[in-house]
C-alpha cells in the first residue's frame, strides 16, 4: 500500500477534524424524529474529490418511516399554534446557529458535493440569509380585508399553517434547498421532513443537528425538522404518496419531477417543483464583452456545470462569435482544476464517475449530430485528479437546432451558437424544454426592454449584464415550462405553504344572500 504523504495527512486530518466538529462519526444514524435511528442499509458517503469513504449512514426502514411520519404530524399540530413572531425567533436563532457553523458545514459541502471553498462558504451563508428573510416575514404573513357586497358583513383572507412539508433535495445544493424551504415553512407554521440526496447525506445529518439543538434550546419539539434518509421505495416513494403530506417541495431532474407531480396529483396535494434548466445567455453586439466573459464562465464552470442554474449555451451575435470564442477557450486553459478544498481551485469534480459518463456520452451524441468541440471534454487522470470524477471543462460549437442541446446533460458543456437577427436568438433561446434561467448581455436599452418583455425571455429568472446562475434570496427562484413552475425562497413564495382562508363575518340582524338572490320569500 502506498505511503500517504503529508500534503494527503494534512488533508485527511482536516476532513477528520470537520467531521468531528459536526458532530458525525464512522457510521451516524440517518433518521431523526426526535430520536437518532435507523436500522436499514447502510449508505456510504464517498467524496468525489478522491474517493475517499467520509461516513457510513444508517437508513430508514419502513417502520422507521411510518414513525417519523407520526412524530412529524404530531409536532406541527403544537408548533402551528405558536405565534408567528415567535416562530421566527426560532428560525432566527437557527441563522445564528448557521453563522457559527459557517466554516465547518461549508467545508462539509466542499468534501462531500465536490464544490470548491468559496461556494460551500457561499451555500451556507444562503441559508444564513435565507433565516434572516424568513425571521422578518414571520411578522409580515399578511392577509386582506375585502369589501363584502352585503350590509352589514365584513369579508377578510387570511392564512393559516398548512402541515408536514416533504422536502427532497438533490446533490449540487446539499444544504442551502433545504434552508429555502423549511426556514419559510417553519415560521408559516409548518413542519418538514427532508428526504436528502444519497450522495449527499453527512450534510443533511449535519445540517439537522444544528437544527435539533435550537429546537431543544427553546423547548420546541425537534420532531419540526425531520430528517429521513432513505432510497426511493422506502422513503422517496412514501412521501409522495402520503396524504399525511398536504406540500412536496422537490429538486431535481424534469424525468424525477414527471414522477413527482403525477404522485402527489393524484392525490390532489401540492407540489414545488425545482427542476432542470437549459439556461442561455444571448451576447448582443453592443456587449460588454469582458462583462460577459466572467459571466460566462462562471457560470458555465462554477460546481462544474452542475448547477440547475449553469449556463449550458451561448447565443452571440456573428460579429462577434470568433472573438468571444477565442476569449472563452484562452480563458478555459487557465481554468485551474483539482481538490475543491485546495485554495486557488476554481473547478472540483463532478458528483461521481456516472456524472462523468453521462458527460462522455453527451459529447459522443454531440459528435453524431454534426457538433464540433473546441476545447476540453476529456476525463482527467494521474495523482492529481484521484478518485476518477474530474473533467476538463467543454465548448462546442453548435447548431441551435440539434437535439442534444435540447437537452440538460449536467456537465460543464457549453454551447456556442451564433445569431443574425435578435428575433431569432430570442427564438431559439426559449426553444427548448426547460424555462429556468435566461441573461442577455447588452448595452442596447431597447434589446434589453425586449428580452424583459412578454416577447422576451420564456425564463422564470431573466438578466440583463448578469449571468444566469447566483440569484439572490430575496427573489423567488424557479422557472417554467419543464423546470416546473414552483417558486421558492423569497418574495411572496410563503403563500404555498400555507392555506388560504376567506372569512366572512355578519355583525347584522339580517341573512341577506349574495348576488341579491331572494331565498323563501
Amino acid at each position: 500500500m502506498a505511503r500517504k504523504t503529508s500534503k494527503q495527512t494534512v488533508k485527511a486530518a482536516s476532513a477528520a477534524a470537520t467531521l468531528k466538529a459536526l458532530g458525525l462519526k464512522a457510521v451516524n444514524p440517518g433518521v431523526f424524529d426526535g430520536e437518532w435511528s435507523g436500522s436499514g442499509k447502510i449508505l456510504q458517503s464517498l467524496s468525489p474529490n478522491d474517493g475517499s469513504l467520509l461516513g457510513e449512514i444508517r437508513t430508514a426502514t419502513p417502520p422507521e418511516y411510518e414513525r417519523a411520519l407520526q412524530r412529524a404530524a404530531a409536532a406541527f399540530e403544537k408548533w402551528k399554534t405558536v405565534p408567528a413572531p415567535k416562530r421566527g425567533e426560532v428560525v432566527r436563532q437557527l441563522g445564528n446557529a448557521l453563522r457559527e457553523a459557517k466554516t465547518e458545514l461549508g467545508m462539509l459541502v466542499s468534501l462531500e458535493a465536490g464544490k470548491i471553498i468559496a461556494e460551500g462558504q457561499g451555500e451556507v451563508q444562503e441559508m444564513i440569509d435565507i433565516c434572516d428573510f424568513a425571521t422578518g416575514l414571520s411578522r409580515q404573513l399578511y392577509g386582506l380585508t375585502i369589501a363584502s357586497e352585503r350590509p352589514d358583513h365584513r369579508m377578510m383572507e387570511q392564512w393559516h399553517p398548512l402541515g408536514v412539508v416533504g422536502v427532497i433535495t438533490a446533490f449540487n445544493f446539499p444544504v442551502a434547498v433545504w434552508a429555502w424551504n423549511c426556514a419559510l415553512a417553519a415560521v408559516c407554521g409548518d413542519a418538514s421532513v427532508w428526504k436528502p440526496s444519497s450522495l449527499t447525506p453527512l450534510c443533511a445529518i449535519a445540517t439537522t443537528k444544528i437544527a435539533e439543538k435550537v429546537c431543544r434550546a427553546n423547548e420546541v419539539d425537534p420532531a419540526l425538522f425531520t430528517l429521513l434518509i432513505g432510497d426511493g421505495a422506502t422513503v422517496g416513494q412514501k412521501l409522495l404518496d402520503d396524504k399525511r403530506v398536504p406540500l412536496i417541495s422537490a429538486t431535481g431532474s424534469c424525468k424525477m419531477g414527471v414522477r413527482v407531480a403525477e404522485s402527489v396529483g393524484r392525490r390532489f396535494g401540492r407540489t414545488i417543483l425545482e427542476l432542470g434548466g437549459n439556461n442561455a445567455i444571448i451576447v448582443a453586439p453592443s456587449a460588454d464583452l469582458a462583462l460577459a466573459l466572467r459571466a460566462i464562465v462562471f457560470g458555465a464552470v462554477g460546481t462544474a456545470g452542475q448547477r440547475c442554474t449553469s449556463t449550458r449555451r451561448i447565443i452571440v451575435h456573428e460579429s462577434l462569435h470568433d472573438k468571444l470564442v477565442k476569449q472563452l477557450i484562452k480563458a478555459y486553459e487557465q481554468i485551474p482544476i483539482g481538490n475543491p478544498s485546495n485554495p486557488g481551485t476554481l473547478m472540483g469534480p463532478l458528483i461521481n464517475q456516472q456524472a462523468v459518463a453521462d458527460m462522455q456520452a453527451a459529447l459522443e451524441k454531440v459528435r453524431e449530430q454534426g457538433g464540433k468541440i473546441l476545447f476540453g471534454s476529456e476525463k482527467l487522470v494521474g495523482p492529481k485528479f484521484p478518485g476518477g470524477c474530474y473533467v476538463r471543462p467543454c465548448l462546442v460549437a453548435a447548431r441551435h437546432d440539434l437535439k442534444i442541446v435540447h437537452e440538460e446533460t449536467f456537465a460543464p458543456i457549453l454551447y456556442v451558437i451564433s445569431y443574425k437577427s435578435f428575433n431569432d436568438a430570442i427564438a431559439w433561446q426559449n426553444e427548448v424544454p426547460q424555462g429556468l434561467s435566461s441573461a442577455i448581455f447588452t448595452n442596447d436599452t431597447r434589446e434589453a426592454e425586449i428580452f424583459l418583455s412578454a416577447r422576451g425571455s420564456d425564463c422564470g429568472i431573466a438578466n440583463v449584464n448578469i449571468g444566469t446562475s447566483g440569484a439572490e434570496i430575496g427573489g423567488a427562484f424557479g422557472g417554467e415550462k419543464d423546470t416546473g413552475g414552483g417558486r421558492e425562497s423569497g418574495s411572496d413564495s410563503w403563500k404555498v405553504y400555507m392555506r388560504r382562508q376567506t372569512a366572512t363575518v355578519n355583525f347584522g340582524a339580517e341573512l341577506p344572500l349574495a348576488q341579491g338572490i331572494k331565498f323563501g320569500e
